[in-house]
């Protein structure tokens, strides 16, 4: 069974603990809790295959941005993750970006996924879904906007992690597709604006 190491970057208040702990045990955290480093292990089967999903949940808060550059070290795929409601967020991302590229040298394609999380708050979005959009596009890799609270794009988020560690491990890119947005099906939470 393949193991996969994922970091989760991305300011604090983002909902980075909301999507993780959602994905691994299925509750939403109501309470904002800012986080210093959480370490969680699923087993999932994406596409048929069954593999182990390590997620390493960072601190989002500037007092532990120094500790990133051994998270980054150590990962293999990054879920960078802004929150629709926050433009600063989605500026902060950029940065992050930058530092994965300086950490893991940027001589090949980094698996990374871009996530606007809290679209559950679209009556609050500063962020656009094409804004978003548009990023992904820039960084040639996917996008989703998720919510952490209405389980929306929440499973999906991860097992597209794995895809792209998977791809980045492949010797076959050519069928890479870039910069996209799944639907959930819920109206309630995936209202694009």
């Amino acid at each position: 069974m393949r193991e996969y190491k994922v970091v989760v970057l991305g300011s604090g208040g983002v909902g980075k603990s909301a999507l993780t702990v959602q994905f691994v045990s299925g509750t939403f955290m109501e309470k904002y809790d800012p986080t210093i480093e959480d370490f969680y292990r699923k087993e999932i089967e994406v596409d048929g295959a069954p593999c182990v999903l390590e997620i390493l949940d960072t601190a989002g808060t500037e007092q532990f941005a120094s500790m990133r550059d051994l998270y980054i070290k150590n990962g293999q795929g990054f879920v960078v993750v802004y929150s629709i409601t926050s433009h600063q967020t989605f500026q902060d991302v950029k940065t992050m970006k930058e530092q994965i590229i300086r950490v893991k040298g940027g001589y090949e394609k980094i698996p990374i996924l871009l996530v606007g999380n809290k679209i559950d708050l679209v009556h609050q979005r500063e962020v656009s879904t094409v804004e978003g959009m548009s990023l992904a596009q820039a960084w040639g890799c996917p996008f989703m906007e998720t919510s952490a609270k209405n389980k929306c794009n929440v499973n999906e988020v991860f097992a597209e992690a794995v895809r792209e560690m998977s791809l980045s491990n492949s010797k076959d890119k050519s069928n890479h597709c870039c910069g996209y947005l799944r639907d959930c099906g819920s109206s309630s939470c995936c209202t694009i604006s």
